[in-house]
């Protein structure tokens, strides 16, 4: 029991720091705060929304085009539809698009960038050149491309961000592991003959995590930014599903003189955005061993 209790301190102390250090930056737990609000209410949204019926698409047409007011907090749609009920159904779309598109580019990018900077040699130098062929188109463009040929839909939008998107974590855990693997514990694991499959999955990995964190928080951004995109250019969700870009896209017709049916989905994302790149500042921060000694 008293071991147990030994090995647990250094945790709790790193968790205490960890939580110094956001607390100390109040933007940055400012931003926590607001995601874990947009979370809960995204969570929740099937039960809390006023209007759970204008999800889909049913259509009230003596109400179109209601201006904000008690009734209808963000105004109605086009079809007569609560337009904060879909702001905030449509938190779940974004927010499980960004964590799907995101997860699938960790699962590709961490085990070929680990191999890749472990083994070096041909792996290396095949792993990397299929790497920089992706990076040398802009992922916007790729992806676009990508959705182009495997057809307009949310699926193969996330799956085409993905694939757009996994190179960079390759390059990041490459350096990482060419770094990691010089290290003396490493080179003892090799000394008594463990394999290599093993060392990279129990040594390079794990010890690649902290900078992979802060690029996946700062990375969920910039996928609900693309997704958004994909979805406003007509490559990504489709009606009548409430997600943020694809309601900007229906109200810009009508925008100025029904500003609402833009205004509220735009500050969605550029709020939602802006937190997760707060928090990946805050993460830089509280991970790197140079600013925790400050």
């Amino acid at each position: 029991m008293k071991n147990w209790m030994d090995s647990l301190k250094p945790k709790l102390r790193n968790l205490q720091e960890s939580l110094y250090l956001l607390a100390r930056n109040r933007l940055s737990l400012f931003a926590l705060i607001l995601l874990c609000g947009i979370v809960l209410l995204a969570l929740l949204a099937p039960w809390i929304v006023p209007y759970p019926q204008d999800i889909a698409d049913e259509a009230h047409i003596a109400d179109k085009f209601l201006a904000p007011s008690g009734a209808h907090w963000f105004g109605t749609d086009e079809l007569g539809r609560d337009v904060f009920s879909r702001v905030v159904y449509g938190g779940r779309v974004s927010l499980s698009t960004a964590i799907l598109t995101v997860g699938i580019s960790l699962l590709i990018g961490i085990p070929l960038g680990a191999v890749a900077g472990t083994i070096g040699g041909k792996v290396d130098n095949i792993i990397m050149r299929i790497t920089d062929i992706f990076l040398s188109f802009p992922p916007l463009l790729l992806a676009i491309s990508l959705v182009a040929i495997l057809g307009s839909s949310l699926t193969n939008a996330i799956l085409a961000i993905a694939i757009s998107w996994w190179p960079w974590y390759t390059r990041l855990v490459r350096g990482q592991a060419i770094s990691i693997k010089e290290r003396k514990f490493v080179q003892a694991a090799e000394t008594i003959g463990t394999s290599k499959l093993k060392i990279i999955f129990r040594h390079i990995v794990p010890n690649c995590i902290s900078p992979v964190i802060v690029q996946a928080s700062m990375d969920m951004g910039g996928v609900i930014l693309t997704v958004a995109s994909l979805s406003f250019l007509g490559l990504g969700a489709k009606a009548p599903t409430p997600e943020w870009g694809l309601m900007i896209s229906t109200g810009r017709t009508y925008f100025p003189d029904m500003w609402w049916c833009c205004i509220f989905p735009g500050l969605a994302i550029f709020i939602t955005v802006l937190c997760f790149n707060l928090l990946g500042d805050a993460a830089r921060e509280i991970l790197d061993p140079k600013t925790r000694k400050r």
